[in-house]
């Protein structure tokens, strides 16, 4: 009978940590949710502690409280509302910037990031009447624009915009999982396809197969192929792929150039 795991990209990582090497810097991730003996296939030493209704370690009966209602708009300092995202988010894309940026599947308008309450000024900071702003943060494609527009959701206008060249903050789901899209479709991504095979039985064909988080890489000198050279000027991502309820996949030495869309290997 034939091993179920082969080694296509050096091994499947069951372990918790993992050293991230060949950026400019080296970075250590501590992956969450690593196998143990709590997930199929795990060979941890932990246990799983639930709650027991006192009778022998039957798992008491969970209590789910209702979540309050959210109303359309909040006030002073409290988190924005699902409608005020929204609707911060429709005033601060205004129809001319929708139809000229690009996102990360190249559709039409910037890449969302974020949108989360503006902090008051500085003069504003004693002021109970301080109005509700928020910050909404893209990434354009087009350009490799990082674009930070402030609203004001009582008057619906654009009271401030930033750009900013060669900034990457966190990445959001949506650009990893066309990082990952783009990997599979690559042939640099055959060992990810064949250890998902190898430990699943089936075939890779999607991101929705496999739990995503992502880093974001920049290049250092001599530290990578041409074909990364941009990284950091243009958005890049490094995947670290997990079979879910399985191990993580180590696809460490591959880097996604989003704004390229191209797959590039590290030595």
């Amino acid at each position: 009978m034939r091993r179920t795991m082969r080694r296509h990209l050096g091994k499947v990582v069951a372990g918790a940590a993992v050293a991230v090497a060949g950026t400019a810097v080296m970075v250590g991730i501590t992956l969450p949710g690593s196998v143990s003996a709590q997930e199929p296939g795990g060979k941890g030493g932990g246990r799983s502690v639930q709650g027991t209704d006192g009778q022998g370690g039957a798992p008491a009966p969970g209590v789910v409280e209702r979540a309050p209602a959210e109303g359309a708009k909040g006030t002073g300092g409290d988190p924005l509302t699902d409608d005020e995202v929204k609707r911060a988010e429709r005033i601060a894309l205004g129809r001319p910037q929708f139809a000229a940026g690009e996102d990360v599947a190249g559709g039409k308008g910037p890449q969302r990031l974020s949108v989360d309450l503006a902090e008051p000024d500085a003069d504003e900071l004693d002021d109970p009447d301080v109005p509700r702003r928020a910050d909404v943060v893209f990434y354009d494609y087009k350009d490799d624009t990082l674009v930070t527009r402030t609203v004001d959701l009582d008057t619906g206008k654009v009271e401030r915009t930033g750009a900013q060249h060669g900034v990457q903050p966190p990445l959001g789901p949506e650009e990893n999982a066309e990082a990952a899209r783009l990997l599979i479709a690559d042939p640099l991504g055959a060992g990810l396809r064949a250890d998902f095979k190898d430990a699943t039985g089936k075939e890779l064909t999607s991101p929705g197969q496999l739990m995503l988080t992502g880093i974001v890489y920049r290049a250092a000198q001599g530290a990578q192929p041409a074909v990364l050279d941009k990284c950091g000027e243009h958005r890049c991502v490094r995947l670290f792929p997990k079979i879910p309820n399985g191990s993580w996949i180590d696809s460490r030495s591959f880097v996604v150039d989003l704004s390229a869309r191209k797959v590039g290997k590290l030595g």
